[in-house]
């Protein structure tokens, strides 16, 4: 495939490496500067950009019909109209919190233990996320999707909030931002007597990047809004 990255941070040069090495070509990188592209050249494109850009880059691909795989969090204020955009042009549109095939599988894990858990009001759920220094948002997206899902699946559980709260059914994310850490998830079930904890642990960026490679692969040929469920095939 000829493949647009939408970003050429770490995460754009780790897709870059890896999607070449699946023997695609980068077709084009573009920077949070650039404006004048031409998005037509791309079989698809994946979208690593920062919050402020991403909804146009993710709007540009769809208005010329170029399937997009977009994994920037702290912009889904517009993901509405991302989806509704898709769905007028017809488009193809993945957006995922995260792309690991490791995470996507923590993701249903996390929603079973939900379901386990909402009979049992005597554990109180507390969530923590550690990322890289470089990281724009907090709480992570990884971190927001867990959380939704157990208020989903877990009726004592109302809203999530960010650091400490005393907010009865609310669930606290601490969010820490330490040097190189390519990101820990962990969700916390603690009683009196005992506490559950599930983990995930990012040893370095090549999960992500193989699976937005992968869902860029998936994708094309595909009309519709998607998730990294489809592509997997799971939950």
């Amino acid at each position: 495939m000829n493949i647009a990255l939408l970003g050429y941070g770490r995460m754009g040069q780790t897709i870059e490496q890896i999607a070449i090495k699946r023997g695609h070509n980068i077709v084009l990188k573009v920077d949070k500067d650039d404006i004048d592209y031409d998005i037509t050249k791309a079989d698809v494109a994946i979208d690593f950009s920062i919050p402020n850009v991403a909804f146009n880059n993710i709007s540009n691909c769809l208005n010329n019909n170029v399937p997009v795989i977009s994994g920037t969090t702290g912009w889904l204020e517009n993901y509405d109209n991302a989806v509704a955009l898709c769905k007028e042009k017809k488009g193809a549109f993945i957006y995922a919190s995260n792309y690991s095939l490791g995470v996507n599988i923590f993701f249903e894990l996390n929603k079973t233990l939900a379901k386990m858990m909402s009979t049992l009001k005597q554990y109180n759920v507390s969530m923590e996320e550690i990322h890289h220094t470089k990281k724009l948002d907090a709480p992570s997206g990884t971190a927001i999707s867990l959380a939704n899902d157990i208020i989903e699946f877990n009726t004592n559980f109302k809203a999530w909030e960010l650091d400490s709260t005393k907010e009865e059914a609310t669930i606290p994310i601490v969010a820490k931002r330490i040097e190189d850490v390519p990101g820990t998830h962990t969700v916390n079930y603690e009683s009196e007597v005992d506490t559950i904890t599930i983990e995930h642990i990012a040893h370095n960026r090549q999960g992500f990047a193989l699976g937005a490679v992968i869902a860029a692969e998936w994708i094309v040929g595909k009309t519709g809004v998607f998730t990294m469920n489809d592509v997997l095939n799971i939950g």
